[in-house]
């Protein structure tokens, strides 16, 4: 590998499964079979079998989704650790999809088995959780700014009577010569056109420079 190129991706392998709720029967792929540490072309298994393959901590986890799936139709993605027969510890994701009659409910499941194992962020699972927490935190700021900032685009369009694209300049003027960020513009702008509180004087000055003789601003 050269010096400073990326590299490769891990190639993730993939078994598939189905689960016959009628019959309580099970098939599974050749790559299924691999992953749990068998060799491919052994016995089809039956539940307990599959089971018994992941840790006792996730067992509940799988039953309960594969239970949902079953009796109301719900589709299910999950991390689980599963024990190969040759000793292998592998982490694994596991998805279902429900296959619906419309006369007599879910009557089979079917999903794939993704192997994660050297797929892993480095770091504690303390710190693959905090690490997820926090983007989770962070999107729902972003979430939060672009809903703030449509608002007060549209408080801008009805003050100017102008178009999304000339309401979304104005904020960014307005932005840039108050020294506000475009979120903070648009807080404020909401916030005044909701009664909350008033406009800021120089955000203030900005908007009637640019608003028609006949609207008021607050």
């Amino acid at each position: 590998m050269r010096p400073g190129s990326v590299p490769p991706a891990p190639v993730l392998s993939t078994g598939r499964y189905r689960f016959d709720r009628r019959s309580d029967t099970w098939w599974w792929s050749p790559e299924m079979f691999t992953l749990h540490g068998l060799p491919p072309g052994s016995p089809q298994p039956d539940a307990e079998s599959c089971l018994r393959h992941h840790l006792a901590d996730d067992r509940s986890r799988v039953v309960r989704a594969l239970s949902a799936a079953c009796s109301s139709g719900r589709a299910f993605v999950l991390e689980s650790r599963i024990v190969g027969a040759d000793g292998s510890h592998r982490t694994v994701l596991l998805t279902g999809e429900p296959r619906v009659d419309p006369a007599t409910g879910a009557m089979a499941v079917e999903g794939t088995c993704i192997d994660l194992t050297g797929c892993r962020a480095p770091g504690s699972d303390a710190e693959r959780i905090q690490a997820l927490q926090t983007e989770v935190q962070q999107l729902k700021a972003a979430m939060a700014s672009r809903a703030a900032i449509e608002q007060a685009k549209g408080v801008l369009m009805l003050l100017t009577n102008c178009g999304d694209e000339v309401a979304f300049q104005l904020l960014a003027h307005i932005s840039s010569h108050t020294h506000r960020k475009v979120r903070d513009v648009a807080t404020v702008i909401t916030e005044s056109a909701a009664g909350r509180s008033r406009l800021p004087d120089d955000v203030r000055a900005i908007i009637r420079d640019a608003c028609p003789p006949s609207q008021p601003l607050r």
